[in-house]
């Protein structure tokens, strides 16, 4: 069983506009109206659990929920055959929006909320909660950015955690939650890079560059690190060695990139749990990805249609 926490969860607005205007001039009413929408349950290890569910792999959601928003998570993941164990909090779950304007689809605009703030008092109850959960777990996942009130070590206390109960931790994030999370030598890091092109202080400006970081976290215990080089293509190091993942695929084919990231590594880890060679899951991961880019749903649920992407994906030593 695979447990996925998503402290920072959302409701996903996502509004298709033909062109996004910009005022220019201040004026009474400035309105784009959106050619089509769609409303779904967010964040990262939200996305896994959806990928995971879909393909028949038993998985529980954890996090923290609050508030009207709060229930449209928890009843999304539901309807979507994920068992869900959120610690309810006071304040309200967040509202995410993305804009994807026709011809530019490669290249979404997202404004995120920060999210509600959690006491310390509700990040006890879901640790306890937490504790509980992971000693059925062969597999944690812990992916998305932190709400306020929470301390930038949760997820290194968490994969400790996961560590102990013998589980396999993965962690996806940035910043200085991820810096302290390595130190606890998770199973598999996939660094957040969406605000910085940053691992560890170091700049991910080349290939050699992604190299490099990905062989410093390894030197901390990591089994596993995978970073992304460009919209279709990713790196990753293990200890034998560096691999580059890169998909044969047009952009101008892509619909939604919001939530491909997040199935590449949910199929990834689906491989890995069922104990496929990094190779084979990482080129089912990105065939997942590029799968969910060329569908306008966040997530492509469609094991055929992931199938078919494989043999568009090529993964070789570097």
């Amino acid at each position: 069983m695979i447990v996925t926490v998503t402290l920072n969860p959302s409701v996903d607005k996502v509004y298709w506009v033909e062109t996004l205007k910009v005022c220019q001039i201040t004026q009474e009413e400035f309105l784009t109206r959106a050619l089509r929408s769609s409303t779904s349950a967010g964040g990262k290890g939200v996305n896994i659990s959806r990928f995971l569910s879909a393909f028949g792999m038993e998985n529980v959601a954890m996090g923290f929920v609050g508030g009207h928003t709060g229930h449209v998570v928890v009843r999304y993941l539901q309807e979507k055959g994920v068992t869900t164990n959120f610690c309810w909090i006071h304040e309200e779950t967040r509202i995410n929006v993305v804009v994807i304007e026709s011809g530019r689809d490669h290249s979404p605009n997202l404004i995120n909320e920060h999210g509600p703030r959690v006491s310390d008092a509700e990040v006890e109850r879901f640790l306890r909660r937490y504790r509980r959960m992971v000693k059925r777990a062969s597999w944690v996942v812990l992916a998305g950015s932190l709400p306020p009130g929470v301390d930038s070590g949760i997820y290194a206390e968490l994969t400790r955690i996961g560590r102990d109960s013998g589980a396999k931790v993965v962690v996806s994030a940035g910043g200085e939650a991820l810096t302290r999370a390595i130190r606890a030598r998770p199973y598999l890091v996939k660094p957040d890079t969406r605000e910085e092109k940053l691992v560890e202080g170091t700049s991910l400006s080349s290939t050699e560059a992604i190299a490099a970081a990905g062989r410093h976290v390894i030197e901390y215990g990591v089994e596993l690190v995978v970073i992304s080089h460009d919209v279709t293509g990713d790196i990753a190091i293990t200890p034998e060695g560096v691999w580059e993942i890169h998909a044969e695929v047009q952009t101008s084919e892509f619909r939604n990139l919001v939530g491909a990231d997040d199935a590449f590594l949910a199929g990834i880890v689906y491989r890995l749990a069922q104990n496929a060679e990094i190779e084979d899951a990482l080129r089912f991961g990105m065939a997942a990805g590029i799968a969910s880019a060329e569908s306008e749903k966040k997530i492509c649920e469609d094991r055929a249609k992931v199938e078919a992407e494989m043999a568009k994906i090529r993964v070789a030593r570097a």
